[in-house]
């Protein structure tokens, strides 16, 4: 699958832009805080619905504007697609598939999937579980809608189950109904439970052959599922943590409070690891994200990748590019002269500046100048690229 193209309208820096992409690898290069970003996160709104950033819509709206409008399209299976996104200050955000609205949001999950990467992505061994928890459903919302079900369900249940549990502080008769929430709770856990631990088997497999090699056959990384709590005791340990749950008005067991666990010959990463060893880890856990995805639906991802190649020292750039070839590859960056020392293969190049973006094209001179894209060229007049509809 590629995306062909994407319109923005009134969406964060940007008036009105129209831009088209090569099935290959695309740079969008420029100075910070030019707009960079913001087109690679309509990318994956149109993919996922939400931001990376998990702004509310209201926060993507230009400016002064009242809505704002997405418009992605994709090519998948020999076939067209048209996503449309329609953000609104204050109301729910629509959504139509080639012209005909979705009455709901996970209607559109699966048609076109991506794996971003971001500089905060190196970091997610070492942060908190809540971060390693939304790499899980990220990626298996995209890949399983059965588990994107579960998941809306599962959270629906616990907000009710916690808005619950501070009620009965002044409301004790309510606490006939508590068990009703209990096993609502227990019996989507439980499905969530298996098919996370079902996919970090299955990533697994992937990841350590890719970590082996970038650590020049040094290093086998290991994930590990640690669900909170086991999906065959799960109404039990619930049962027993009661009395807590209603002390704390909240509930305190559940795949809510999953984590993953990245050792290295055995040993914990995320403790007594070394920051290369995480990042490095961190790396092979999106090319095994990659790989996941190509053999679930048989296809290639868009991969998008944020200004994370400055955070990468050359060896682990040089890997990284050179294992995404058959990937089409949105790339943000400061500049070229890596791609250009490196000779890695650029099918186009945009420049942004302060929310506009403008083509750059090799002029074909002989003398190549110090960021030329391409080393038998160099970047030539820069021409706006189709800024108006």
């Amino acid at each position: 699958m590629i995306i062909k193209s994407i319109k923005l309208k009134n969406f964060r820096n940007y008036e009105d832009l129209s831009l088209s992409f090569d099935e290959g690898t695309n740079i969008l290069f420029g100075n910070n805080a030019q707009g960079k970003t913001n087109i690679l996160e309509a990318v994956y709104m149109s993919g996922t619905t939400k931001s990376h950033k998990s702004s509310k819509d209201r926060e993507m709206i230009r400016f002064g504007e009242q809505e704002a409008h997405i418009r992605t399209v994709v090519a998948k299976e020999g076939r067209e697609y048209q996503i449309d996104m329609h953000l609104k200050q204050n109301r729910s955000k629509g959504i139509a598939i080639n012209r005909i609205p979705i009455k709901k949001a996970s209607e559109l999950f699966g048609l076109l999937n991506i794996v971003f990467f971001s500089p905060e992505d190196l970091n997610i061994i070492k942060n908190g579980p809540a971060e390693r928890r939304r790499f899980l459903d990220a990626e298996l919302c995209q890949l399983d809608k059965l588990y994107l079900s579960d998941l809306t369900n599962y959270n629906k249940i616990l907000n009710q189950r916690n808005k619950l549990l501070k009620d009965m502080v002044y409301r004790p008769d309510l606490s006939d109904t508590l068990p009703v929430w209990d096993m609502q709770l227990v019996e989507t856990g439980k499905k969530i439970i298996r098919r996370r631990r079902q996919f970090v088997e299955e990533l697994n497999e992937i990841v350590h052959d890719i970590h082996y090699k970038i650590s020049g056959k040094k290093e086998e990384l290991l994930i590990k599922y640690e669900p909170s709590i086991e999906d065959t005791a799960f109404e039990e340990e619930l049962s027993r943590v009661k009395v807590r749950d209603l002390k704390l008005c909240q509930t305190s067991v559940g795949p809510h409070r999953d984590d993953l666990l990245f050792s290295i010959q055995g040993v914990d990463i995320r403790k007594f690891g070394s920051q290369g060893q995480q990042r490095t880890s961190a790396l092979s856990l999106k090319l095994s994200e990659i790989e996941l995805v190509k053999r679930s639906i048989h296809d290639t991802p868009v991969l998008l990748l944020d200004d994370v190649l400055s955070e990468l020292d050359s060896s682990r750039q040089n890997y990284l590019l050179n294992n995404i070839y058959d990937t089409q590859t949105m790339i943000t960056c400061t500049g070229l002269d890596e791609f250009v020392k490196n000779r890695f293969q650029i099918n186009r190049v945009f420049e942004v500046i302060s929310g506009e973006v403008f083509d750059a094209h090799g002029c074909g001179e002989e003398e190549c100048s110090k960021s030329c894209p391409q080393p038998a060229q160099r970047v030539g007049e820069i021409l706006p690229y189709s800024i108006r509809n």
